[in-house]
């Protein structure tokens, strides 16, 4: 059984080198969401997340709703650990994989088999695992004997399926995703969109961050709305018109 528990949890973050504190204190506020909270020196700490509490069960399908910066990017790095909160406390059950920024963990002078195994190896799979996924990966992505080539060389597109296709291998019982189905061509899209449904129907827990209503009202079943980082549930009907 999945679950995820999180109790006043406040995260936190230093902004180095602030001057014109005023402006600086506006261009913090739009670009984070955060709150300005103190100034040590020439130090100013944003505070992200401020007292969040709330809990996921097996079953729940939740959107982080808000504008650029409201803070759905730090509470999915939260949840998957990645962030560590100064304050409160934050319960996992569960495997938890993510899909947080395609593309972290890849490395540009390693071949495409290469960063199968390495991604594979971040997200905590085992190498017997990866080997036997290897072919479904290769058939997805479809990238023949470019595997066999550096990903330097590889378009943006190419790197793209690739690192899809091994992010979406993992099956499972909690899974984290900032917004990616822009991502890519059309044919990707229509791809990755019945590959992330397949997926869906085998994990337990999943929180999805995005701008599209029209994926709320399809994946989701509980709706956080994010805003200069604070948290409240909302109804299906005022996040699918927000």
């Amino acid at each position: 059984m999945a679950r995820l528990s999180l109790s006043n949890v406040t995260v936190q973050y230093p902004v180095y080198n602030s001057r014109s504190f005023s402006l600086r204190n506006h261009l913090v506020r739009v670009s984070t969401g955060g709150r300005i909270e103190s100034e040590a020196g020439q130090v100013n700490v944003v505070t992200a997340l401020k007292d969040v509490s709330f809990e996921l069960k097996n079953g729940d399908a939740v959107a982080l709703i808000g504008h650029n910066g409201a803070g759905k990017s730090t509470m999915l790095r939260t949840l998957a650990g990645v962030y560590t909160p100064i304050s409160g406390t934050i319960e996992r059950e569960g495997r938890v994989s993510t899909m947080l920024e395609l593309g972290a963990g890849i490395d540009g002078e390693l071949s495409g088999y290469e960063n199968i195994t390495r991604m594979g190896v971040l997200l905590g799979m085992s190498l017997k695992e990866i080997e036997a996924h290897t072919a479904d990966i290769e058939e997805f992505c479809q990238l023949g004997e470019f595997l066999e080539l550096p990903v330097r060389t590889y378009s943006s597109g190419m790197s793209t399926r690739l690192m899809f296709a091994v992010a979406t291998t993992v099956k499972p019982d909690i899974l984290l995703v900032d917004e990616i189905f822009g991502m890519g061509d059309a044919e990707f899209q229509g791809n990755a969109k019945k590959r992330m449904e397949a997926l869906l129907q085998s994990v337990g827990i999943f929180v999805f961050a995005t701008h599209n209503n029209k994926l709320v009202d399809r994946y989701c079943n509980r709706f956080f709305r994010l805003e200069h980082g604070t948290v409240r549930e909302i109804e299906r009907s005022e996040a699918v018109a927000a």
